[in-house]
């Protein structure tokens, strides 16, 4: 189970809306919860919140260990740089294949572009579909697995209380 430090800050029956908390700050804006750059968060829609299963109780408020499987992890990540580059490199195979006998070499390189970028997108399309199905799938969402009151006590004395 891979682990990280966040904090509860909307709880709604058994789901818990958290916020990463980083140990060290982030190496482009320095701050350790949020993203501080804005123009980077609006144009890959970046989300510093997310839903994590509440089978603890958490609390508005409370530093928790949020968890998410390793093999899961390990699987998405793959598939996530894979697919798109096998798709890639398909569709430009499949794109020069489709090339008449006749052709030149300009338009060799324009059908291998071509059929790179239709490979990319469909391999982005389908990935896209399969995020949504592995949605439901419990082993590949996050969960809360405890209350990190040694996180709570850091926090509180950094600021001075």
């Amino acid at each position: 189970m891979i682990e990280e430090h966040a904090v509860v800050v909307d709880v709604r029956n058994d789901e818990a809306m958290l916020e990463i908390v980083r140990k060290s700050p982030c190496g482009l804006c320095g701050k350790t919860r949020g993203c501080g750059i804005s123009l980077w968060g609006k144009l890959f829609n970046h989300k510093s919140v997310f839903k994590a299963g509440n089978q603890i109780g958490a609390r508005i408020g409370d530093h928790v260990i949020v968890g998410v499987e390793e093999h899961a992890m390990l699987k998405s990540s793959m598939l996530i740089y894979g697919i798109p580059l096998a798709a890639l490199l398909l569709g430009a195979l499949l794109g020069m294949a489709l090339l008449p006998a006749d052709a030149g070499a300009v338009s060799k390189d324009v059908y291998a572009l071509t059929g790179a970028a239709t490979g990319l997108v469909l391999g982005l399309l389908w990935l896209k579909g399969r995020a949504a199905g592995q949605s439901f799938n419990p082993g590949h969402q996050p969960v809360i697995l405890r209350v990190d009151d040694g996180a709570a006590i850091h926090f509180k004395c950094e600021r001075g209380e």
